[in-house]
């Protein structure tokens, strides 16, 4: 229930976020931002998965993994 209750006090500030950011962009250098670009609440992607090799290569040996970028593993 309290989750509801944010979820619809965001709905009117996310518009309005959405709204003033749309004032103050440049619309040929960005894209038009909808309130849902502002709410919190909304779902995002999917995490990124990765290998184990990768999590070690930066946790343990506090490196970037090899081959400079991260791919996904499905």
């Amino acid at each position: 229930m309290e989750e509801a209750r944010q979820r619809a006090t965001w709905a009117p500030f996310s518009a309005l976020m959405a709204l003033l950011a749309n004032c103050h962009r440049d619309p040929k250098r960005q894209r038009t931002l909808k309130p849902a670009d502002f709410d919190p609440f909304r779902r995002r992607e999917k995490p990124l998965k990765v290998s184990i090799e990768v999590l070690k290569d930066i946790f343990v040996n506090r490196s970037l993994p090899r081959g400079g970028c991260l791919e996904r593993v499905d």
